[in-house]
């Protein structure tokens, strides 16, 4: 008795036309792939490659979203000479770079960590595993409108915790209001929110140590400080390096969070390039100069995540 799925495909064959059935016959799997898959790759090369290029043609041209109708001047590298040469530019290179450097170290630390308590497999990992996950969880939104609560000075959560702990009056400071602490106001959330997603991919890299090398490492009787130096930490490098490099990227493209907490301020001690690209493009319709502006930041992070891979390669090869 003929299966189900068989009778599918014979009706199949049947109602494709004689004409569509010869040309088919004639093509290898490979071409009969690409038939399939070329469509698509061509609509993702469309959606990415044009505007790429869009932007890369008006990056040398004074051109204005808001002013369509005037005439469009060629200025050749001038908006490139101006990033560059913008002081304004580099104060928010100096936030980003910052804003990077702590959210990095602090997110591989404390999700390590976590990672390498996990991996113990105590009784009840697996509830407290869900619970850390939680916060990656939830949206920007939802969490930029959190903590933007937590944070209120009056009646905010966070300022009673610090109180409590420190002892200085609740109402004395206030997280997204002041120069000194709105950045780091910022850190403490992106840290909070994706110091689980660190802590899964260092949970995977533990867990894909064989056990055979630690039963072996105590056999030659290698304490457990040894053990963490000579077998964890350099079979685990790879995934922690590969959780730097993801967190790395989407950190200096940031924008929900901050744009949510700080709008950039106080003044711009938390105006991270991200920020300073849209206010340059939609506040002040400089479209051309905000062009040469994602141009510079995409190569940068192109070539820096470029000369990272290789990097990462070369510790995977070890």
């Amino acid at each position: 008795m003929p299966s189900p799925a068989k009778g599918i495909v014979a009706r199949a064959a049947e109602a494709t036309p004689p004409a569509v059935a010869m040309r088919m016959r004639g093509l290898s799997d490979r071409a009969i792939a690409w038939l399939f898959v070329g469509p698509t790759m061509a609509l993702l090369l469309a959606i990415n490659i044009f505007p790429l290029i869009w932007t890369i043609k008006l990056s040398f041209t004074n051109y204005r979203a808001n002013r369509p109708n005037a005439n469009v001047i060629d200025v050749g590298i001038d908006n490139y000479v101006s990033v560059l040469t913008d002081p304004d530019i580099w104060l928010a290179m100096q936030a980003t770079a910052h804003f990077l450097f702590w959210t990095i170290f602090l997110q591989m630390t404390i999700g390590f960590a976590l990672a390498y308590l996990i991996d113990r497999k105590f009784r009840g990992h697996g509830f407290w595993t869900t619970m850390i996950l939680i916060p990656m969880m939830l949206s920007p939104a939802v969490v930029g409108n959190f903590w933007a609560f937590l944070y209120q000075p009056q009646i905010g959560l966070f300022n009673y915790a610090v109180s409590y702990l420190s002892g200085v009056p609740a109402s004395s400071f206030e997280m997204i209001g002041s120069v000194k602490l709105a950045p780091w106001a910022i850190i403490i959330v992106d840290t909070w929110m994706w110091t689980p997603y660190v802590m899964l991919i260092c949970l995977a890299g533990l867990r894909s140590i064989p056990d055979y090398i630690y039963e072996a490492a105590e056999v030659d009787r290698a304490s457990k400080w040894r053990q963490f130096w000579s077998i964890t930490l350099p079979m685990v490098l790879p995934f922690i390096m590969l959780a730097v490099l993801f967190r790395g990227i989407e950190n200096f493209k940031m924008f929900d969070m901050v744009n949510l907490l700080t709008s950039g301020g106080p003044g711009s001690a938390t105006e991270l390039a991200s920020i300073t690209l849209k206010r340059e493009a939609f506040e002040k319709w400089r479209t051309g100069y905000s062009s040469a502006f994602a141009i510079i930041l995409f190569v940068s992070v192109f070539g820096l995540a470029n000369i990272y891979v290789k990097a990462l390669n070369h510790v995977k090869n070890r």
